[in-house]
């Protein structure tokens, strides 16, 4: 699509906007109920459908089934990505009611980190055609990767623990931690000295795992579509809703014990068309996959993943 840059602003603000409410709902600390979350996330759900459908309107079909499948498969890396933030969560011993600012803040972080990793993605593209096979190689790599994982017992095991990285040590050592929350305060004085509080460290802790988790997000959502406007629009759909689906689903992250099977299948899946897309570009005759077929494959891999995740939970617990 052509996307003049007066929808580009358009739309920027219109999703600022509506981060703005969502901070604005969010403000006062609370704890957050399965009804509050039940309905932003079904809010955040049809307003990603009514964008789809504006889509359908202004571009065909062609854009809108882009959308719909980079959507899906953002949301469904994203579930993935929130039993990280349980252990983080679980690691800080963040009080309940304070989860939801430390989530609002860590989905503000990955919106800004994404559009630059999707600005410097597109002028690489348009540059550089021979990307697409390194894209598709590392999407292939974190596939298998994941099933790895998967077999030695890692990802969605509750006993495992969060290990920090290197710069969050260093950062504690630099300035220092108190030992307490205190409320929402980032910054505290402690005997004369300014330390950090554990609120902003489990807050540098959310946001430096978005950088790794965009390392596997934005090469997917390339590999179906090359449209800027739609690879940005798509993962901010797929943020925004973040925070509420954290706490509806909280308690079924642990039961979706297949999840990091069937992400390895969809993320060497969309590899494979990353690489038979790199070939025809190079002017090989190879057949490209469409995207009805690309989206029809994802949803399908999710149901079945989902389906068979319950029922081997089911089966363990009886």
């Amino acid at each position: 699509m052509t996307i003049s840059l007066t929808v580009w602003l358009l739309t920027i603000a219109a999703l600022c906007a509506l981060v703005g409410v969502d901070f604005l709902i969010g403000r006062t600390p609370h704890d957050v109920s399965i009804r509050e979350a039940a309905v932003w996330t079904v809010v955040w759900v049809v307003l990603a459908c009514l964008f789809g459908l504006g889509l359908l309107f202004h571009g065909g079909s062609g854009p809108t089934g882009e959308f719909f499948a980079g959507y899906i498969t953002e949301k469904s890396l994203s579930v993935d990505n929130l039993f990280v933030f349980v252990l983080i969560m679980g690691k800080f011993a963040v009080p309940s009611q304070y989860q939801q600012r430390v989530l609002m803040v860590g989905v503000l972080v990955a919106l800004v980190l994404r559009a630059g990793f999707i600005a410097a993605g597109a002028a690489i593209i348009s540059t550089f055609s021979w990307v697409f096979y390194l894209f598709g190689a590392f999407l292939i790599w974190t596939a298998w990767k994941l099933v790895q994982d998967a077999r030695k017992g890692h990802g969605h095991d509750e006993t495992e623990e969060y290990e920090e990285n290197k710069l969050l040590r260093i950062a504690e050592r630099r300035f220092g931690v108190a030992d307490r929350y205190h409320g929402t305060k980032l910054w505290i004085r402690e005997n004369g000295k300014r330390v950090m509080t554990p609120m902003l460290v489990v807050m540098l802790a959310i946001g430096s795992t978005d950088v790794l988790f965009a390392l596997d997000s934005i090469p997917a959502i390339y590999g179906l579509t090359q449209d800027p406007y739609i690879v940005f629009t798509a993962n901010a759909f797929a943020l925004m809703g973040l925070r509420q689906l954290y706490f509806l689903i909280g308690g079924l992250l642990k039961k979706l014990v297949h999840l990091s099977y069937g992400l390895s299948v969809i993320l060497g899946f969309i590899g494979v068309k990353l690489v038979l897309h790199a070939l025809h570009e190079s002017g090989v005759h190879v057949p490209e996959i469409s995207i009805p077929f690309s989206l029809g494959f994802i949803v399908l891999v999710l149901a079945v993943t989902t389906f068979t995740s319950l029922r081997a939970t089911r089966d363990r617990e009886t």
